[in-house]
């Protein structure tokens, strides 16, 4: 799947929970909507998405943040890169 979608002629990034649910059903070879339990049980995915938004006047943050989610140690980078042992 591609990094970034398309939407009114910008490119608009997918969300990391997006990313991260995608990462996820791509490594089981399932459709994400199949994924049990949902991302959302596992971890805020609304504050996962917000963690490394640029504020007003600053840069986006640098980090990451780590989880498990169906059985997979998943670290979400502030670059956009989700990686899973």
């Amino acid at each position: 799947m591609s990094e970034s979608d398309t939407a009114s002629g910008g490119i608009v990034p997918r969300p990391p929970s997006v990313r991260v649910v995608e990462a996820v059903a791509d490594a089981e070879g399932v459709d994400p909507t199949d994924l049990e339990p949902s991302l959302h049980e596992a971890v805020d995915a609304a504050a996962l998405d917000e963690l490394f938004v640029p504020t007003a006047g600053s840069a986006r943050r640098n980090g990451s943040l780590s989880f498990t989610y169906c059985g997979y140690d998943v670290t979400v980078r502030s670059d956009g890169r989700v990686a899973l042992e």
